[in-house]
This record gives C-alpha cells, sequence and structure tokens, in this order.
C-alpha cells in the first residue's frame, strides 16, 4: 500500500520467525535461548506490528531466520524505531542499538539497523533486548534484507523523507517572510505549528539524528518530543483562531481554544522543570489535553466552515488527515491495524501535505484581504454617487503629480453645473443625482485615463490634465461643454437644458493645489458671468478668442 509507493518493488526479505517474553530477574542470553528452544517463548509474526508490553525490565525478542536461507551480507531492521534501546546478541558480542547513537557502523534512516556477521550462519536465531524506557511502548516489525535491498530500501527512504521536510521547511521560511512583511503574527502561528510538527517526526523517524546528526539531542528524545507535542497543538489553536476567524464566526468557541494553547505551553514549562512530580504530572496530563484540544480544534473549525468561514475549510482539508492518522497511530499502539506499518511515514506526509494546504489557505486569505482593503481604499477614495475621485483623494494625488513633475505644463479646470438649483426644484433631488451621475460619466469618457477627475463638492468637479499646454486645455474643455450640453438634460418647463461653465488655470511657478484652484475658480465666475455654457481661461495679459456655435460655446480670455 502506502510503503510501496516510497519503497518501491517489493524487496527479497528472508521469511521469519519471533517468539518474546518479559524480562525477569536473574536472565541471561543464554537462559532466554533455551527457553525459546524448549518452545516456552509467546510467539509473533515478526513481518507484521507487534506491541512489546512496557515493563521496568524490559522485554526479550528471539527472531529465527526461516527457509531459504541466505548466507549472503544481510541486515536487520526494526521499524518504527523505538525511541529506546535495543540490544543485539550474538557470538558472545552485544551491540546497542538507539535512534541517538552515533558510534554505530550501520544506520536505518528511518529504523534500527543491525548489519549481521558474515561469519553467522544464516539459520542462527537472533536475540534482541528491548531495554526499559520512559517512552510509550510502540509496535514493530522486523525484517532481514540482503545487503543490496537494504541499500535500496534505505536511498528510498532518505528521498521520501527528505522531500517531506524540504516542503515543511519551505512552507515555514515562506511563512516567516509573510510573517515580517504584513506584520501579521497568523503565519507565526502557523510556522511555529509546522516547525514543531516537523520536530516530532524527526524525533520520532531518526531523521534528526541520521542523517542530520543533531548530537546535542542524544537522550532529549523524549522531553523533546513531548515539548514539541505540546506546543504543537498551542501553536495550532493560536493559528485556527485567527486564520479561521473564530472572533466573526464562533466567538463562543475563542475562550476554551486560548484556555487550550495557555494550558499546553504551561505542560511544556512543567516539562522542563526538573522537578520530578512536576514532569509526572505534565505526562499524565498531555494525552488527555491531546484528544479534548483535537475534539475542540475540530469543533471549532466545523462551526467557522458551516458559518462561513473559507479558511477553515482549508484547515480541515490539511488537519483532518493528520487527526485521522493520529487516532489510527493510537489504535495501532493499542494492539489494532497490525498489517498497517505504513501509518509512521504517512503521518511524514501527511505532514507535509498539511503544510501546503495550509500555504495555500495563507495565500487565499492574504488575497482576500489584498481584495478587501483594494474595496476599502477604493471606497474611501471615490464619491459615492458618481464614482469618480472624492476631493481628499483627488487633493492627494493632485499635490504628488505637482510635486513630481515640476516642470511639466499642467491645467487645471474647474467645472460647475449651471441652473443646477433650478433642476432640483423642478424635478427632485433623484432626477439631480442621476444627472450628477450622467454628468461624471460624460466627463470620464472624454477625459484621458491619466487626467485625475474629481466630485469637489455638490455639483462641481474639477479636472488635472496633465501634460497639457493652453490650446489643449481649450479645446478640452470646449468638448467637455459641449458633451454636457449633447444631454440632453431638461433644467425646467421651458426646455432649457443643463450646462457647465469651465474655469481654466494653467500651471505657474510656485503653483501648488490651492492656488491652481483659486484661479481656476476665479475663471469659472468668469464664465458664468459672461452667459454660462463657455469656458474662461485664466491669464494675466489681456486677449480674447470667442468661438460660437450651434450650442453658444464661447471661449474667453481676459486680463485679471
Amino acid at each position: 500500500m502506502f510503503s510501496l509507493l516510497w519503497l518501491g518493488l517489493t524487496h527479497a526479505a528472508t521469511p521469519l520467525n519471533g517468539a518474546w517474553r518479559e524480562v525477569r530477574a536473574g536472565d541471561t542470553p543464554q537462559t532466554v535461548m533455551n527457553e525459546y528452544r524448549n518452545g516456552l517463548l509467546q510467539s509473533f509474526n515478526p513481518s507484521l506490528l507487534e506491541r512489546f508490553p512496557h515493563s521496568a525490565q524490559g522485554s526479550w525478542v528471539v527472531i529465527a531466520p526461516q527457509p531459504p536461507w541466505d548466507n549472503s551480507e544481510r541486515v536487520l531492521t526494526v521499524y518504527p524505531p523505538p525511541l529506546g534501546a535495543v540490544t543485539v546478541y550474538a557470538n558472545d558480542k552485544t551491540q546497542t542499538l538507539a535512534l541517538d547513537d552515533f558510534s554505530a557502523p550501520t544506520h536505518g534512516h528511518g529504523r534500527l539497523a543491525w548489519h549481521v556477521p558474515i561469519e553467522q550462519a544464516a539459520s542462527t536465531p537472533i536475540l534482541l533486548k528491548f531495554e526499559p524506557s520512559a517512552s510509550l511502548s510502540a509496535p514493530v516489525r522486523f525484517q532481514l534484507l540482503p545487503w543490496n535491498d537494504y541499500l535500496q530500501q534505505d536511498a528510498q527512504w532518505l528521498v521520501f523523507a527528505s522531500a517531506c521536510f524540504a516542503v515543511m521547511l519551505a512552507m515555514v521560511l515562506m511563512a516567516v517572510c509573510f510573517a515580517l512583511m504584513l506584520r501579521d503574527v497568523t503565519y507565526a502561528w502557523y510556522a511555529g505549528y509546522i516547525v514543531c510538527y516537523a520536530l516530532i517526526q524527526g524525533i520520532q523517524t531518526g531523521f534528526l539524528f541520521h542523517p542530520l546528526e543533531w548530537a546535542w539531542l542524544s537522550g532529549m528524545m523524549v522531553m523533546a518530543g513531548s515539548a514539541a507535542v505540546a506546543l504543537s497543538v498551542a501553536f495550532a489553536a493560536l493559528f485556527m483562531m485567527r486564520f479561521c476567524e473564530l472572533q466573526r464566526y464562533a466567538p463562543l468557541l475563542r475562550v476554551p481554544i486560548v484556555a487550550l494553547a495557555v494550558g499546553m505551553i504551561q505542560l511544556v514549562l512543567m516539562r522542563c522543570s526538573h522537578i520530578a512530580m512536576l514532569i509526572d504530572v505534565a505526562q499524565v496530563l498531555l494525552n488527555p489535553l491531546l484528544m479534548i484540544g483535537a475534539t475542540l480544534l475540530l469543533t471549532a473549525a466545523i462551526v467557522a466552515a458551516a458559518r462561513g468561514s473559507r479558511q477553515a475549510w482549508f484547515f480541515l482539508a490539511g488537519w483532518t488527515p493528520l487527526l485521522l492518522l493520529t487516532a489510527m497511530t493510537s489504535a495501532q499502539v493499542n494492539g489494532a491495524l497490525p498489517e498497517l506499518d505504513w501509518l509512521n511515514d504517512a503521518s511524514l506526509a501527511g505532514g507535509a501535505f498539511e503544510a501546503l494546504v495550509l500555504s495555500l489557505g495563507l495565500a487565499d486569505r492574504a488575497l482576500r484581504l489584498r481584495h478587501d482593503r483594494d474595496t476599502v481604499r477604493v471606497l474611501a477614495d471615490h464619491d459615492s454617487l458618481t464614482n469618480v475621485l472624492n476631493r481628499r483623494a483627488w487633493s492627494e494625488r493632485a499635490s504628488s503629480l505637482l510635486a513630481s513633475t515640476p516642470s511639466r505644463s499642467i491645467a487645471l479646470l474647474f467645472l460647475d453645473l449651471d441652473h443646477f438649483k433650478l433642476l432640483n426644484d423642478y424635478q427632485g433631488h433623484n432626477t439631480g443625482d442621476r444627472a450628477l451621475i450622467a454628468v461624471a460619466k460624460a466627463l470620464a469618457t472624454e477625459l484621458r485615463p491619466s487626467d485625475l477627475l474629481c466630485r469637489y463638492g455638490g455639483e462641481e468637479f474639477v479636472a488635472l490634465l496633465d501634460g497639457a499646454v493652453a490650446q489643449q486645455a481649450m479645446q478640452v474643455a470646449t468638448r467637455l461643454c459641449r458633451r454636457v450640453h449633447r444631454l440632453e438634460i431638461p433644467v425646467s418647463a421651458d426646455s432649457q437644458l443643463l450646462s457647465i461653465s469651465i474655469g481654466i488655470a494653467m500651471r505657474q511657478d510656485g503653483d501648488n493645489v490651492e492656488s491652481l484652484l483659486e484661479r481656476a475658480d476665479q475663471a469659472m465666475y468668469d464664465a458664468k458671468l459672461n452667459g454660462r455654457n463657455r469656458v474662461c481661461l485664466y491669464a494675466e495679459r489681456m486677449s480674447a478668442n470667442t468661438h460660437s456655435g450651434p450650442q453658444l460655446h464661447v471661449v474667453e480670455t481676459r486680463e485679471r
């Protein structure tokens, strides 16, 4: 099944029989072997997972190769690797196998491995002693493989495990970068959770010891593993609380989840206190709190997802498979599912899968937050009725444009609708609003995308034309007058149509937005005084150009 996906084709393992019993006072390897030959030991199938009882003195295990015997170079493997030590007795010599043993000549990555002496006959039973350990006794299986097959399995497992850890590490680095850039603690909680889970898997599989050679962890596996488990739950609780937006979707569950996170951190402190009583209490409380925490997080995620949290679905998709694997592994520790020897490595692959899914969820969350931010920014910068820039946003952008282009020609148009109050009084404010919307659309259509159009207030609009000289500004303004008049919006019962008066001011040395607006406003009032529906350019020297047409648009320039 799963193991074949990464172990490749089935290897030619030697058939094995097995027997075991608990260690008793006064036992010697010779007496145990005599009992085995007399059939006094309890038999088991070494190819299936077998759990040996956790006892104060350990357990004896005899592995007997069956025909056809193979006298070539062989390796005995124990998988998954127990956290305690295993002593091998052969040819009046002993060798201790342990994950944190850095002196052994042969290391089985993800397993314990013993290189069978070449002089040992293939039919000779192998005596093992599982030493007493403070950790929970997990079921194991045994294989006796030819040397080349062992090397192939070992290389395949290294590739598989390295890929899983690389995925988790890459997701952690990404989350740390985003946490620093966005200053969002959600990414930090996620990174802490994945780091703790990777540490748990690194200890359980021995990857931290071989090939990483983290010798400083030697003798600290049980304490480091327990602390990593408790911290992973604490980080997961803090992460999912923000990621799934429990404040919005499940506010009543926030308090117990925070309490869970705090409780797990307290367990870590108790476990690392070096006070025997506190360590024992922490060890007793760990498993019940894990079960309560798993149920609580699952419930909170389901409630949040049902109430509309999009990120809660990502959390469930990534976290639920690990929860199922954990439940199956717990059942296996109690003697169930002995055929499923791939669960240990499935948990490693599940961690990489969860890291990817949650990273996708974080990316989706970041995109959604960015979309919401952009939407809020658009709403904050635009007039709610006409959807053109409002006065504040226009002033900021106009000031920035003036500051960044000190030598460029810029024209400012101040536009005011003629007889707009009469329109409101005659047809009502709803009609007036519709007229403002139509005028804003007409103006935006005539102007370039780079021109800054704004509803300055009431029926007043302003437009900043970047790079426009006076003649171009006059042409644009005249076109705007004609476009508004062609809308044919009646103002009163005497068929008078809505029109617009425009004042133009050209940028001068030392100008800012306020000075430009002031001159353009004065020019606009001149256009009003000269009959409305016309354009007036503010100038320092007297000159006049008048153009008449069917719509009576007049362009006037005069001395101030």
